[in-house]
C-alpha cells in the first residue's frame, strides 16, 4: 500500500526558532509510529536548516542564481535535504505568480529532482460549470513543456478557495472532493496517458481538519492532505494523521 501524503504548510509561522522546533519535534515523534502516512513539514525558509524530519519548501524562485535579492533557489533547497516544493499556492498567485510563473518554478523543482506540489483550485463555484475549465487550464499551463515521462513525479494539491480559511463559504464534501479527483486525473490522462494518470497523487487541501480529513480520504479518494494552520498544532495535526492512517 502506498503511503498517504499528510502536508503541513505552516506559511509564516510561528514567530520563532525554538517555536518552530518543539512543533516538528512533537509531530515527526508521533507520525513515525504510524507506517502507512509520511508526513511533511513546510516550515518559513529560515527554519528549514534547524528541522529534523521530511522537509517542503513553501516556495522556489525559477532562476539557479544570480542578482535576485530574497531569491532562494531549487539547489538551495535541495542542499538543505528539502525533498517536496510547494508551487502556485493560492496565496501566492494572489501574490502575482501567473501560470507562467508557476510553470517555470515547477520545472526547477523537478530539475533539481525535488518533487513539486502543485496546488489548483478554483476561487468561487458555479452552476454551469466553468470552474472544471479553470482549474484544467490551471493543469495545462504549469505542465506546458513538461516531458510527459517525468509527469508522474508532480504531486496534485486540490485547493477550493471558497473553502479556505476562517471565512470559507463551506466545506467540500466528500463526493465532490471524488469529482474533482476523477477530474484532475482525467486532465493528467489527457496530458500524460492514462499509467501516469493513475499514479499520479492528488492530495486535497481546504480547511482540513482532525473532523473532516478521514473524509477527503476515504470518500475523496484522495492520497493526502495539505493542511494549513491545523499543522502548527501538533496534538490538532497528529490527530488528522492517525485519521488518515485508519482508512
Amino acid at each position: 500500500m502506498a503511503k498517504k501524503i499528510i502536508v503541513g504548510n505552516w506559511k509564516m509561522n510561528p514567530k520563532s526558532a525554538r517555536e518552530a522546533n518543539d512543533i516538528s519535534e512533537k509531530i515527526f515523534r508521533g507520525a513515525r509510529k504510524l507506517k502507512n502516512i509520511s508526513a511533511v513539514i513546510c516550515p518559513p525558509a529560515p527554519f528549514i536548516s534547524l528541522i529534523k524530519g521530511v522537509l517542503g519548501a513553501q516556495d522556489v524562485f525559477y532562476e539557479k542564481d544570480g542578482a535576485y535579492t530574497g531569491g532562494i533557489s531549487a539547489e538551495m533547497l535541495k542542499s538543505l535535504s528539502v525533498r517536496y516544493v510547494i508551487v502556485g499556492h493560492s496565496e501566492r498567485r494572489s501574490a502575482g505568480d501567473t501560470n507562467d510563473i508557476v510553470n517555470k518554478k515547477l520545472k526547477v523543482v523537478l530539475n533539481a529532482k525535488m518533487a513539486p506540489i502543485l496546488c489548483v483550485g478554483e476561487l468561487t463555484r458555479d452552476h454551469h460549470g466553468q470552474y472544471f475549465h479553470f482549474v484544467r487550464d490551471q493543469i495545462r499551463q504549469a505542465l506546458k513543456n513538461v516531458s510527459k515521462n517525468i509527469v508522474h513525479k508532480i504531486i496534485l494539491a486540490y485547493e477550493p478557495l471558497w473553502a479556505i480559511g476562517k471565512n470559507a463559504k463551506g466545506v467540500l464534501p466528500g463526493e465532490e472532493a471524488l469529482h474533482m479527483n476523477i477530474f484532475i486525473r482525467k486532465v493528467i490522462a489527457d496530458i500524460a496517458g492514462a499509467t501516469t494518470a493513475k499514479k499520479i497523487k492528488v492530495l486535497y487541501g481546504g480547511s482540513v481538519d482532525a473532523k473532516n480529513a478521514k473524509k477527503f480520504i476515504s470518500a475523496g479518494k484522495m492520497d493526502g492532505l495539505l493542511v494549513g494552520r491545523e499543522s502548527l498544532n501538533p496534538k490538532n495535526f497528529l490527530e488528522i494523521i492517525k485519521n488518515a492512517d485508519a482508512v
